[in-house]
């Protein structure tokens, strides 16, 4: 009864920093699982980590109420940088979708509440499935484990000032950006080139209305495009999946120190 009474502090900070990051994380965070779910799978996944780990015997105290902050900001933080790698493939569905003239027609996400574009929710599922039948899912529930190698539970602080730190979150958002814009350069290219014949046809043809035209042709062509390309935007997705876990390692090791 001792033993427990001493090692409940340590299990309980494993608890928060699990569960924060389920708060976050994709695939796992969104509402389409019920709460006691996540909440169940937190409770055990930390009791097993718990006895995976060198534990430290804590104390309540002030010190403590510090600790349990600062594993609730890492289990955010790394479940935030991986959503905002993997939010790439809705941000190239925006892309799309804008040259598609789909942009007005933005569908509610079941998933997260929020709106998102037509063709970004469609190329989200697949890149979810994709992750699924890759045991992506099982390396980001490695992430949270090896997480306590880079940050140890008895840290104190988060170096989140540093300007590496700073630096670095920077260059995650130029990869997100790069990387959807890689997945939506054959489409918006393609459907640039469809403008650009259009304007020459509505200059040496007047009387065809483009306007009428334009819109179910541009969309004729995305829909072709995106069945030629789908393989190699899955490819990207694959490539996506492994830049997220190479970031999330090298954000463990800013926060830690290392």
């Amino acid at each position: 009864m001792l033993e427990l009474y001493t090692s409940f502090p340590a299990f309980l900070l494993v608890f928060v920093r699990v569960s924060s990051f389920f708060a976050t994380l994709p695939l796992f965070s969104y509402r389409t699982i019920p709460a006691q779910h996540k909440i169940g799978f937190a409770f055990f996944l930390s009791w097993i980590m718990f006895f995976t780990i060198d534990a430290p015997v804590l104390t309540i105290d002030g010190f403590y109420l510090m600790l349990v902050i600062k594993e609730a900001l890492v289990g955010l933080a790394i479940g935030l940088v991986a959503y905002m790698i993997i939010s790439a493939i809705q941000v190239a569905g925006a892309f799309i979708d804008f040259q598609m003239g789909f942009a007005i027609a933005n569908v509610v996400d079941p998933q997260t509440g929020a709106q998102s574009p037509l063709v970004g929710q469609y190329l989200y599922t697949f890149a979810l499935l994709l992750l699924l039948a890759v045991n992506g899912h099982h390396l980001l529930l490695d992430g949270v484990f090896y997480s306590y190698q880079f940050i140890p539970i008895e840290q104190m602080w988060l170096p989140l000032g540093n300007e590496n730190v700073i630096e670095f979150v920077m260059k995650v958002f130029n990869h997100m950006f790069v990387i959807a814009f890689q997945m939506s350069i054959p489409v918006v290219g393609s459907l640039f080139l469809v403008d650009l014949a259009l304007g020459i046809v509505a200059k040496t043809v007047p009387q065809l209305n483009v306007f009428v035209v334009g819109l179910p042709l541009k969309i004729l062509v995305s829909f072709i495009v995106l069945i030629l390309v789908m393989a190699a935007m899955m490819m990207l997705v694959g490539q996506l999946f492994e830049s997220m876990i190479y970031i999330m390692r090298g954000l463990m090791g800013l926060l830690g120190g290392t």
